[in-house]
């Protein structure tokens, strides 16, 4: 878990985002209708960002980024349908609207989900995915993983680092399109891509230390609020 969630450090962190006037915050909403969006919540606040909890199609107004947490794929596509907040997301992130997934939002943000077909979803990131391919819980693990690092521009160079990944009931990328980045694989399987504006893993960064996916989305966010305003 995020050891430092206690630290001063954050705490400050926490206290001036939310200070920041409104028209400087840079807002990123976490979509918070179940599954793990409180920790993917204090990571953005500790990579400077203001975190925003989305529940409702009104909450996704004047938004800079947006977070996909892990959890359970059916329950949360089946709440974004029955609240009419599929669409809403889907044209925002088609817009460019820069967004980080993990896990269960990698799966709602697939154009192909082997097997399961007739599950709603976003569909926006042209890959297909398997849900469960590391098998259950009791399966979970924790491993430092060689990464590329998601690009802020995709003009810039790769570069690569050593990045803590923590799996719990992992799906798996089993195809990229030609425009997908691919971040990481284990064994052949691909656990993190890019396209363009969408960053997404099979693992967890919410749960450790690091917060480089978290100040990607950041990053983005800001250049989209750049863009828009």
């Amino acid at each position: 878990m995020l050891t430092h969630l206690s630290s001063i450090h954050l705490k400050k962190q926490i206290q001036q985002a939310e200070n920041t006037p409104y028209a400087e915050q840079v807002r990123i909403g976490v979509l918070a209708l179940q599954g793990a969006f409180l920790e993917h919540c204090l990571a953005l606040y500790a990579a400077g960002a203001k975190p925003v909890e989305i529940r409702n199609s009104a909450d996704l107004e004047n938004l800079h980024g947006l977070c996909l947490p892990g959890g359970e794929s059916t329950v949360m596509a089946k709440l974004l349908v029955q609240n009419n907040m599929l669409e809403a997301l889907r044209s925002r992130i088609q817009n460019g609207m820069p967004v980080f997934a993990t896990c269960a939002g990698l799966i709602l943000l697939s154009r192909e989900l082997p097997g399961f077909e007739s599950q709603p979803r976003l569909g926006c990131l042209d890959t297909a995915v398997c849900r469960n391919a590391f098998g259950r819980q009791k399966e979970s693990f924790a491993e430092d993983m060689d990464i590329t690092v998601p690009k802020i521009s995709m003009d810039e160079a790769d570069t690569h680092c050593r990045f803590p990944a923590v799996f719990i009931r992992a799906p798996q990328v089993v195809r990229a399109g030609e425009n997908v980045r691919i971040l990481a694989q284990k064994d052949g399987k691909i656990l993190a891509v890019q396209q363009d504006t969408i960053t997404a893993t099979a693992f967890h960064p919410e749960l450790t230390e690091n917060t480089l996916f978290h100040t990607w989305l950041f990053e983005r966010a800001k250049l989209y609020k750049k863009q828009i305003s």
